[in-house]
């Protein structure tokens, strides 16, 4: 039996729910905007977190209110069923990954209320072993003390406070020889994210071969992640596939087999899936092909963080999991941070242990 075929048996009852809106402003220009989907049942809460990134998007569902029935379902996998007949966006949204990230937010808060009417956690009811769980930080290094250009001295700072702390990249295209080697010399960096299967966004950048060959000569063990494929970076990566690892195109298990070069390691970001069964699936497909995982994160403010955390530590606690607690995002992460590998809360899906 399927992972999710195990989970989709779970009882399940709703009797209501709600939501509440989350914010950050990290910037006076921008606000970060997120979705706590909350149902209840039989005296028991579960908790989902919509992360799409549109505020528009967000402020639409909150002022919509909770206008779908879920009272008839008795499994979360009737549950699944039902969110994937629904409309779950009272406008359409700006993008349509989008609604793979809503979907997650629901699904997940029926698992977590599933688990606490059953009275377990993910981990007893999978029979798995929760393991202290391995995370890097993420962070670019653009936005230096006066001004735009990449900086050192960002990740100096972070490394001064947690000198064990590794990290994962987003170069940009002015990292020259210099910085690079100021880099290579931390021996903190784990994986380099080049942002190269992003066409159209605000994160893509243009595609840089020489770039790419400095980068991999000088970090020869990193992990590669999303480069942008093309004749030219074809021959720049033709001796490191082993290390190319990928995320953004990968929404299912027929993305991952798709790929032209199996690879060692590959990134599953459940809300990036969109839901259980595809999440799942992905877990039990790189399981039984021999491909390992690491999770990722999407700027979550609330439980959805807590929630990817406990995923990985379930599924690949021991590989560079892009989860790291969200007081590493900080631009000096204060004092006391938990450090990798950390143990996470054991309690139903994600929920601190006393709750």
């Amino acid at each position: 039996m399927s992972t999710y075929d195990r989970v989709a048996e779970l009882p399940l009852k709703i009797d209501s729910w709600e939501m509440e809106g989350l914010s950050i402003r990290p910037s006076p220009e921008f606000e970060r905007l997120s979705t706590v989907i909350r149902l209840n049942g039989a005296g028991q809460t579960g908790l989902g977190e919509d992360i799409t990134y549109e505020a528009l998007d967000q402020i639409a569902l909150q002022d919509a209110g909770p206008v779908h029935d879920f009272t008839q379902v008795t499994t979360v996998g009737q549950f699944c069923d039902l969110i994937a007949e629904l409309d779950l966006f009272p406008t359409a949204p700006e993008r349509e990954v989008s609604r793979l990230y809503r979907r997650w937010a629901f699904e997940s808060a029926a698992l977590d209320l599933a688990l606490s009417q059953a009275g377990t956690s993910l981990a007893s009811y999978l029979d798995r072993p929760l393991r202290p769980l391995n995370f890097v930080a993420s962070m670019g290094l653009t936005g230096g003390p006066g001004g735009k250009e990449s900086d050192v001295g960002r990740l100096l700072v972070k490394l001064d406070r947690y000198p064990d702390l590794k990290f994962k990249l987003d170069p940009s295209l002015d990292w020259d020889q210099s910085l690079i080697d100021q880099l290579a010399e931390t021996g903190a960096v784990n994986t380099l994210d080049l942002k190269g299967q992003y066409k159209g966004t605000v994160v893509d950048i243009e595609t840089d071969p020489e770039l790419y060959r400095r980068l991999l000569v000088a970090f020869p063990d990193a992990w590669i992640e999303d480069p942008d494929i093309t004749p030219k970076t074809r021959e720049v990566l033709k001796d490191d596939w082993h290390r190319v690892t990928w995320d953004a195109p990968i929404h299912s298990v027929e993305d991952i087999a798709s790929l032209e070069h199996k690879p060692t390691v590959i990134n599953i970001k459940p809300s990036r899936m969109g839901g259980l069964k595809s999440t799942f699936d992905a877990y039990d497909y790189c399981d039984s092909d021999g491909i390992g995982a690491y999770g990722g994160g999407q700027w979550e403010l609330g439980i959805g963080r807590e929630q990817i955390q406990y995923l990985a530590a379930l599924f690949h606690p021991d590989n560079p999991n892009d989860t790291a607690p969200v007081g590493y995002n900080a631009a000096e992460p204060e004092p006391g941070l938990p450090t990798s590998p950390m143990q996470v809360p054991g309690n139903g899906f994600g929920k601190p242990d006393n709750s």
